[in-house]
């Protein structure tokens, strides 16, 4: 599997409604996942969800976010031809000032070599 890693200045962003399907993305996240906008919106955002990550990390990330608090870690997630790449995701709730349904806006960065060992470590130890 190839590894694509993030540029310094890549920054991936991405809302998600209440079940985690995409309604926005931008520009980078597009890119590096490999999807154009019109074929992720409408996706399950785990559409990069990479096999290695353990569900514990997911299953933190949702009991977090879904009691109104914002999350933060690392994750490996897969590109549309089979390869991956690290960030560091701040995910955080918000809720729409029209239709006052809670949705989801995840910001991500390149995490630096050693965040992405000690993240690798912890995980092996998850399930």
């Amino acid at each position: 599997m190839r590894e694509y890693i993030l540029k310094n200045d890549d920054f991936l962003v991405s809302q998600t409604d209440e079940k985690g399907i995409i309604l926005f993305a931008n520009d980078d996240f597009c890119k590096i996942a490999g999807y154009t906008i019109d074929e992720i919106v409408g996706k399950p955002h785990n559409v990069v969800r990479h096999p290695d990550m353990p569900k514990a990390a997911f299953k933190d990330l949702w009991n977090t976010i879904k009691a109104g608090e914002v999350w933060g870690g690392y994750i490996k997630n897969r590109t549309r031809d089979g390869g991956f790449y690290w960030v560091y995701a701040t995910v955080y709730p918000m809720v729409d000032s029209v239709t006052k349904k809670t949705m989801y806006m995840s910001c991500r960065r390149k995490p630096s070599k050693e965040e992405v060992e000690g993240a690798e470590a912890l995980y092996k130890t998850l399930r």
